[in-house]
């Protein structure tokens, strides 16, 4: 469409030109005394199209002749553009292709090319836009090779010019680079076993950048190194939001977290703090409760503050009996029999165990725990019933010895001196 209308204004003008050419008759007459000089007007016109045609090519050509040393300066800086550019590429592909030390070299050779580009550059010759950032790129390529080849003052030197770089306050265009340099710091802190340099690194990170996913991997691995279970535990939970895990293995390692925090408290309140601070999927978890309870027991005692957590984990064992494993059931029958044992008598706890038993006749760890509890209600006869049928059956040894150690005790309030001696020494094997 654009094309039609500049022919259609095209052949416009050129009607209009032949038009007024044609029909004119005008003159021009130029007095030179003595002469008189008649000219038509359109040779008049043609005469000055052409002169002013004729003085604009020449004034073209006396540009372009005095523009020439311009032009092969601006050619020569064009060239060592080039070669920096091209000793930058060459150090990425000989950093990648593990030639570190090739890198290194190709990456100085990139820095002294700008150096001597800004020297020789004056203010009338263009700029280049990326100059900062292909020198803290340079940089942090040089760095990268001298920490792979473990040449640590090289690469504290080349992080040092970046961090330089990035104080200048009006350039903006090196802020990427400057997150990177932050990065590949904590990176190599964390390489070196330094933790707590590694989080000053990532403490210095913008809000954005410091909650990406690579500095949130750095930054999980920095905390269990430097034994920081409850930091770590809070990135960890920012990391299976942000699905940097499978769904197998954030379950596991909050599983590992969380049992690590719990470790750190070193009496019952501070597990108290920290049980409350987990989030429900993590308290939901077997093995976090069945720890947990374990630690206040040995800590405080507090068999009151256990049940709690005990007690929805046993319902969930009894009416969904493929959702604990083996060794689950015996930890929380071992669990729970320490629990109850330091507890007044409940019948109601007695009802459920033997309900229990006699739904899963076959689970050895529940006839463990109700010969312990039933011993507990004092009812002799029952607890000795079930304690010799669990006892050379369990394959946990505490709990075997356990076993065998209050059977031990029956026997002694029997006076039957001879089978209590065998089951002392029965305990003792175990």
């Amino acid at each position: 469409m654009r094309a039609a209308l500049w022919f259609v204004a095209l052949f416009g003008v050129a009607v209009a030109s032949a038009l007024l050419a044609g029909g004119n008759q005008s003159t021009v007459t130029v007095f030179w005394s003595p002469y008189r000089v008649d000219l038509s007007l359109n040779l008049v016109l043609l005469v000055l199209v052409a002169l002013f045609v004729m003085l604009h090519l020449a004034w073209r050509a006396m540009s372009a002749l005095f523009e020439l040393p311009h032009q092969a300066r601006r050619w020569r800086l064009q060239q060592k553009e080039r070669a920096m550019h091209a000793a930058l590429l060459d150090a990425l592909s000989q950093l990648w292709s593990g030639r570190y030390v090739r890198a290194v070299k190709s990456a100085e050779q990139a820095l002294a090319l700008e150096a001597l580009l800004a020297s020789v550059r004056t203010a009338d010759d263009p700029a280049s836009r990326h100059t900062q950032q292909l020198r803290a790129l340079s940089h942090l390529i040089a760095a990268e090779s001298a920490h792979a080849l473990r040449d640590r003052d090289t690469r504290v030197s080349h992080l040092q010019a970046v961090m330089a770089l990035g104080r200048d306050p009006a350039d903006g265009a090196v802020d990427e680079a400057m997150e990177s340099a932050y990065l590949g710091a904590a990176r190599w802190a964390l390489s070196d076993h330094d933790a707590s340099e590694a989080l000053r690194w990532l403490d210095g990170l913008r809000h954005g950048p410091a909650r990406r996913t690579l500095a949130l991997r750095m930054r999980l691995k920095a905390t269990r190194l430097d034994q920081q279970h409850a930091l770590a535990l809070d990135t960890a939970r920012l990391l299976a939001k942000h699905g940097a895990f499978s769904e197998a293995a954030a379950q596991s390692l909050l599983r590992e977290l969380a049992i690590a925090s719990l470790n750190e408290a070193h009496d019952g309140a501070q597990l108290k703090r920290v049980w409350d601070s987990l989030e429900t999927t993590e308290r939901e978890q077997p093995e976090v409760v069945l720890h947990a309870a374990q630690r206040m027991l040995q800590l405080s005692g507090e068999a009151t503050a256990v049940m709690p957590w005990l007690t929805p984990l046993w319902n969930r064992m009894v009416q969904q009996p493929d959702a604990c494993t083996p060794a689950i059931r015996e930890r929380v029958a071992q669990t729970l029999s320490r629990a109850l044992v330091l507890l007044p008598a409940d019948p109601d706890w007695l009802a459920s165990i033997e309900r229990a038993r006699q739904t899963y006749p076959r689970w050895v760890e529940l006839q463990y725990l109700a010969g312990r509890v039933c011993w507990h209600h004092a009812l002799w006869g029952k607890a000795q019933q079930m304690l010799e049928l669990a006892a050379p059956q369990l394959k946990n040894a505490d709990m075997q010895r356990e076993a065998w150690r209050a059977l031990a005790q029956l026997a002694e309030q029997k006076e039957e001196t001879a089978r209590a001696q065998l089951c002392w020494k029965r305990a003792a094997e175990v």
